[in-house]
Formats: C-alpha cells, sequence, structure tokens
C-alpha cells in the first residue's frame, strides 16, 4: 500500500521524537502532512468521501491546495492514509479491551464493542470506507484491505487464542470464522445509520451474532 500504513500510523511528534537526525525542511514537511492528515480526517468524518474537496481539506489544514498535492497524488491517496492511520489507533484500542478479558467470547465483543465506541462518532467516515470498497479499483480494494488488517488482525488472533485454549475445535476454520465476525461488525452500521441505533443495541446485535457464528465451533471440553 505503497507503506501508507507504516507511514502513516505515527503522528508528527512521534516521528520527529524517534528520528531526531531530521532537518528542519524534513520535520517541516513532517508536521505538514500531518496538519492535512488531521484535516481531512475532519472533513471525511463530518462530510463522508464525496462531499469533502482537497480545496475544503486545504483550507481546514490552513495551507493551499499546492500544499495537499504536494503531500498526496489525490484525495483517493489521502483517504487511504487517514484510514490506515484511524485502524492503526482502533487496532491498539482493541487489543487493550480484549486483554482485560479471560474467555473468547468475553474477548470478541470486547473488541467490536470498543470498536463501536471509537468509530459510532464518525459514522459518516465508516459509511464511506463501506461505500469505496464497492467502487474502486482492485489495486485500490487490496490496499484498503491492508489498511484493515490491523483490526481485522485482532479479530483473527482472539479467534486462534480460542483454538488454543481449546475454547473452539482445533479444525476450526479461522479464517472463515474472522470474515464472518468483521462482516457482522461492519454490518451492524447500517442499524446506526438509518435505525438510529446506539451502542447498546449495537452491542446486543454483536453478542448474538458472535454467538450464532461460533455454536458450531466450539469446543465441548
Amino acid at each position: 500500500m505503497r507503506d501508507i500504513a507504516l507511514s502513516s500510523a505515527q503522528t508528527a511528534s512521534e516521528i520527529e521524537a524517534e528520528a531526531p537526525r531530521l532537518n528542519r525542511r524534513q520535520a517541516a514537511k513532517v508536521r505538514t502532512r500531518q496538519k492535512v492528515l488531521d484535516a481531512a480526517r475532519t472533513l471525511f468524518a463530518e462530510r463522508g468521501y464525496e462531499p469533502a474537496t482537497i480545496r475544503d481539506i486545504a483550507k481546514g489544514a490552513g495551507m493551499s491546495t499546492g500544499a495537499v498535492f504536494a503531500n498526496f497524488q489525490d484525495k483517493a491517496e489521502l483517504f487511504e492514509a487517514v484510514l490506515a492511520e484511524d485502524t492503526a489507533r482502533l487496532a491498539d484500542s482493541l487489543n487493550v479491551a480484549v486483554a482485560a478479558e479471560s474467555t473468547l467470547r468475553g474477548r470478541l465483543l470486547a473488541a467490536l464493542t470498543a470498536a463501536y465506541h471509537a468509530q459510532l462518532e464518525h459514522l459518516p467516515l465508516v459509511q464511506a470506507v463501506v461505500a469505496r470498497s464497492w467502487f474502486q479499483p482492485v489495486a485500490a480494494e487490496m490496499r484498503s484491505r491492508a489498511a484493515l488488517r490491523p483490526v481485522t488482525g485482532v479479530i483473527s488472533d482472539v479467534l486462534q487464542t480460542g483454538v488454543r485454549e481449546n475454547e473452539l475445535h482445533q479444525d476450526a476454520d479461522i479464517r472463515l470464522l474472522s470474515e464472518l465476525v468483521y462482516v457482522a461488525y461492519v454490518g451492524n452500521y447500517r442499524h446506526a445509520a438509518y435505525d438510529g441505533w446506539g451502542i447498546e443495541q449495537l452491542t446486543t446485535q454483536i453478542g448474538k451474532q458472535i454467538d450464532l457464528i461460533l455454536a458450531g465451533v466450539l469446543s465441548r471440553q
């Protein structure tokens, strides 16, 4: 994904702290890039993808459109960078939630509830991610999948732990189970968008879905 996931997972201040050898010009470029990302995230979260223009993003960052294009090829690349940065942060929150639980179901439910808490207030951004996944070139789809891997990886890791701890059958199809859980999680945002569901309803729904998905693969030991 053009190293977007790696380069945008840190804030500008973190990069400067870890790489003191940057000269002033390089450090300024890092700060500019982060300002553009922050402005883009705000607009994507407020308006979604299509209504957020490069001109408005530049205005929100307090710079020219030329400065935006000096850091990102186009709005699509900027959107991917925002997605990669946010997904990396979200994965950290999910891992914290998982660590506090002692059962397979508890870990999955805690992780996805933490995701809803983090993402629900930015529902237009979530909708933009889902909408673009249906209307983008194959290469862009592959990059999006890579950007989402930190989150889908948490789900897969939780299920793998379930196998190791004999909560799931040893021959459980982890890849399929992970996909089913993730699809259920994302699908529930439709209820948030169109039915006004909040955290409590989303958590109840995903809990029931987890139970159904895992019903045939739970260990009886």
